[in-house]
C-alpha cells in the first residue's frame, strides 16, 4: 500500500513538471508571435517584462495610432453635434460639426433640408434649436446657425483635402443610428469620385458631384454630415453618402462599407457662400460624359487614346455647345454609345484622365462666368476651345 502510494505521488509529482513545462513552452511561443508593428513602437513606448534565460522582451505599453486616436477624440469630439429633426415625413437625425465661434455648423443638405424642426445636441449636453440658413444641394451642404455662447463653442478646423493620399488613416465621427459620438477608422479609399448631385436637369438626369472621398471608415444612417478627419484633428471631408447592396434580412439596405464624403476644399468653397447670400452659384458646362469607359468603349467610339472626358452629349444653347463642343451623334457597334464627340484631355492646361477629374477641376478652380480652355481631340485634330461657364439652374 505504502509501495502503491509513492507511486502516484511520483505520477502525480511529473504530471506536474510535465504541466509547468508546457506551460513555460507555451509562454515561449506566445511571446514570438509579437507583431512586427511592436518592433517600431519608440523604445520610450516600450515596457519590459523578465524572460527567461535572461532575454528581454519589448511589450508595447500604448501604441502611437491608439494614442492619438485617443488624443484626437478628447480634442474634436466637443465640436460634433447631433442633429434631431421633425419634418413633414416625420422625424430623424444626422451630425454636424461646428464651424466658426459665431455659431455656425456644417452638415448636409438632406439632412436639413426638410426640416420643420430642428435640434442641436451638444456633446456637453446642452440642447438649442437650429435655423438652416443656407443650403446647396449640388454639393450637399447646409449650414445651421444656432444661438450659442461662443465660449461654449469648439469650432473645428478645415484641412486640406488636395494633400491627402490613398491609404492615408481617416477617422470618422458621428450619431449612426442615434448612438451619439460614435468614433469609427479606416483609411481613404479613392480621392477624386463623381457622384451624382441632389439637383435634376430639366430631363430628369441629375447633375454631378465632384471631389469626393471614399473610404472604409465605416458610416452608417446617422452620421450624415459628420466630420471625416486626418490624425491631426483637421476636417478633410464631411459624410455624406454609402454604397449598398441588396437587402437585408430585415429589408433595409446593406452597407458595404463603402463611404463618401465630400472634399473639404470643396466645402470652404461653399460654405463662406452659403453664410453669406444663402446659397452657392454652381459653374455649369452643359456637356454628358462616361465616368469609366472599358476597351470595348474605346475601341467602339474609335477614340485614339484611352485618357480623357469623351463628351456624350451636350446640352442644347449650354455653354459647351454655345462654344461649339460636339457630342457623339453617330450610332456605333455598342448599343448605346454614339461616335463623333470631342475627347477632352485638358483643361486650361492641366491634363485629365476622365471625366471625374475634370469634374474635381471645376468644383475646386471655378466660377460661374470663368472663361475656361478645353484641349480637345476631334477627328484626329487636337485643339483648344474656349468656354464660358454658365450657372446650374
Amino acid at each position: 500500500m505504502e509501495k502503491r502510494n509513492r507511486i502516484i505521488r511520483v505520477i502525480t509529482f511529473l504530471m506536474v513538471i510535465f504541466l509547468v513545462g508546457s506551460a513555460c513552452r507555451l509562454t515561449r511561443n506566445t511571446d514570438q508571435t509579437i507583431p512586427e508593428a511592436a518592433e517600431q513602437i519608440p523604445q520610450e513606448n516600450v515596457a519590459t517584462l523578465p524572460a527567461e534565460s535572461g532575454q528581454i522582451i519589448p511589450i508595447p505599453e500604448y501604441t502611437a495610432l491608439e494614442g492619438s486616436l485617443e488624443a484626437l477624440y478628447e480634442m474634436v469630439s466637443p465640436g460634433v453635434v447631433s442633429l434631431q429633426f421633425m419634418s413633414a415625413e416625420g422625424g430623424g437625425q444626422g451630425t454636424g460639426f461646428v464651424i466658426d465661434k459665431e455659431g455656425h455648423i456644417v452638415t448636409n443638405y438632406h439632412v436639413a433640408s426638410d426640416a420643420t424642426e430642428l435640434e442641436v445636441h451638444f456633446p456637453s449636453g446642452l440642447k438649442v434649436y437650429g435655423t438652416m440658413i443656407g443650403s446647396d444641394m449640388d454639393s450637399d451642404l447646409a449650414v445651421i446657425k444656432v444661438d450659442v455662447d461662443p465660449a461654449l463653442l469648439v469650432p473645428l478646423t478645415l484641412g486640406d483635402s488636395e494633400a491627402i493620399k490613398v491609404g492615408q488613416t481617416v477617422v470618422a465621427i458621428g450619431n449612426p443610428y442615434g448612438l451619439n459620438g460614435t468614433m469609427t477608422v479606416g483609411i481613404v479609399s479613392a480621392r477624386g469620385r463623381v457622384l451624382d448631385s441632389m439637383r435634376q436637369t430639366e430631363t430628369g438626369t441629375f447633375y454631378s458631384s465632384g471631389d469626393t472621398i471614399q473610404t472604409d471608415a465605416l458610416i452608417n444612417p446617422g452620421n450624415s454630415g459628420g466630420p471625416l478627419l486626418n490624425l491631426n484633428g483637421e476636417v478633410i471631408g464631411v459624410n455624406r453618402a454609402i454604397q449598398t447592396a441588396g437587402t437585408s434580412i430585415t429589408g433595409g439596405a446593406v452597407n458595404t462599407g463603402i463611404g463618401f464624403a465630400i472634399s473639404s476644399n470643396t466645402v470652404r468653397r461653399v460654405v463662406p457662400s452659403l453664410i453669406e447670400n444663402g446659397s452657392y452659384a454652381y459653374p455649369y458646362l452643359g456637356l454628358s460624359s462616361y465616368s469609366q469607359m472599358s476597351l470595348a468603349m474605346i475601341e467602339a467610339l474609335k477614340l485614339p487614346q484611352s485618357t480623357g472626358a469623351y463628351v456624350a452629349s451636350v446640352v442644347a444653347g449650354g455653354p459647351a455647345d454655345q462654344a461649339g463642343i460636339k457630342g457623339g451623334t453617330q450610332p456605333s457597334a455598342v448599343q448605346g454609345l454614339t461616335t463623333g464627340g470631342d475627347l477632352i484631355i485638358a483643361v486650361d492646361g492641366v491634363e485629365i484622365k476622365d471625366f471625374s477629374e475634370l469634374m474635381s477641376y471645376l468644383v475646386l478652380n471655378t466660377t460661374v462666368g470663368d472663361e475656361i480652355v478645353l484641349t480637345i481631340i476631334r477627328s484626329g485634330q487636337t485643339m483648344d476651345v474656349t468656354v464660358t461657364l454658365g450657372q446650374r439652374q
